[in-house]
């Protein structure tokens, strides 16, 4: 089966005035589609892959067949970092972590303000385009790092729990050149209720 568009859960306006709707438009229904109608593309020349999802693809990455390998690491990365994206923000969003991933980032990084400061940096800081994300590796042990374009940490074996998009695509409309406004802003729109789901399953 073909890779879909997942839909939103709120509307595009729900994060304004952090994010503003059309921006949320164009990067949900234009780059976000061209993501995914990039990777099936992709995946048409090899048929035996299409039982697999993005993640599985994304986890094992070389055993992708090598004239697709490219494209499946670009778009299948943009397609599971966006999808990831939209489901950890939502509007009445922000404030302090709750639940188990409030008590991991205390473990980690003392409290919530230096995870800011980490993730800030981590984000403004990653030349070009990229994501700023907070991950978990398999010990349940927490990392902040920036990765250049749509470069998945599903592709080092990790879990993402925070995942902010610095592509000027997302952010331009509003706030122009001024990334660190932008990353400041994003915070908040952080659902901490689905952000414990995915840092629990």
């Amino acid at each position: 089966m073909a890779f879909q568009v997942p839909a939103l859960t709120y509307d595009f306006g729900a994060l304004e005035p952090h994010i503003d709707a059309r921006t949320m438009e164009i990067h949900h229904d234009k780059h976000h589609q061209a993501y995914v109608t990039n990777l099936n593309a992709a995946i048409e020349k090899h048929p035996e892959l299409g039982s697999k999802t993005v993640e599985e693809l994304l986890g094992d990455l070389n055993a992708v067949p090598e004239d697709i390998r490219t494209a499946v690491r670009n778009h299948g990365g943009g397609h599971a970092n966006h999808s990831f994206f939209w489901e950890i923000m939502g509007p009445g969003g922000g404030g302090e972590p709750t639940g188990a991933v409030g008590d991991a980032i205390k473990s980690s990084f003392g409290d919530y303000a230096t995870l800011k400061e980490t993730l800030t940096k981590a984000a403004v800081g990653q030349f070009g385009s990229g994501w700023g994300w907070l991950v978990k590796d398999g010990s349940g042990k927490l990392q902040v790092f920036g990765r250049p374009n749509q470069d998945s940490p599903l592709m080092e074996g990790l879990t993402p729990v925070l995942g902010v998009d610095i592509w000027e695509h997302a952010y331009y409309l509003l706030y122009q050149n001024r990334r660190p406004d932008y990353v400041a802003a994003w915070f908040n729109t952080i659902n901490w209720d689905a952000v414990n789901k995915k840092f629990s399953s």
